[in-house]
């Protein structure tokens, strides 16, 4: 039976190009993506392109329809739906969250949902305010059980040195080591 994996995607829309093969390398290797998305992912249009074609693209590639509202997203935990949580790309705002045990979006609450069933949950960040803000946040979850991060770097130190991004195509090595209780290594780059 293949494993079973959320694939959740939050508001980090210049990655969103960078996440889709990150998804397409999963399928490929026998995963059964269940995709979802936060609100503000699966409705914005932005400069990096139209909410509809990510979408469209994501269900192509999954041949799932993603989950985007709390009522598709609370059977997760209850009916143990998918076997871990990938969040990527995971913003400061949902870092703050899950940190704080918010469950107020469909990421959210399919996040404590997996944790309550003892699943791990990867963390892929991308956030601007990743060395300010947002470094408790990060710092808090590194501690908790279940919880494994995609390595990560600053990726723009001059223009935007607070900023951090995972290496999204260490998501799969990540993952696979995630399963077994282990924290891919090195986590910073």
């Amino acid at each position: 039976m293949a494993i079973k994996a959320g694939f959740a995607m939050c508001g980090s829309f210049c990655t969103f190009g960078r996440v889709l093969p990150e998804i397409e390398e999963l399928k490929d290797s026998g995963i059964d993506i269940v995709p979802i998305m936060s609100y503000n992912a699966y409705e914005t249009d932005t400069r990096f392109g139209k909410a509809k074609d990510f979408i469209d693209k994501i269900e192509k590639i999954t041949g799932r329809e993603i989950i985007h509202t709390l009522t598709a997203a609370e059977p997760i935990g209850p009916k143990k739906l998918i076997d871990a949580l990938i969040i990527e790309p995971c913003t400061g705002n949902t870092l703050a969250k899950l940190a704080a045990g918010i469950a107020d979006t469909p990421v959210t609450l399919a996040a404590k949902s997996n944790l309550r069933n003892g699943n791990p949950v990867i963390i892929a960040v991308s956030t601007n305010d990743a060395l300010a803000g947002a470094a408790k946040n990060i710092g808090a979850l590194l501690n908790y059980k279940n919880v494994y991060f995609v390595p990560f770097g600053q990726d723009d130190c001059v223009n935007k040195p607070t900023s951090i991004v995972a290496d999204f195509t260490k998501t799969k090595d990540t993952f696979f080591n995630a399963i077994v209780g282990k924290q891919i290594q090195p986590i910073l780059l």
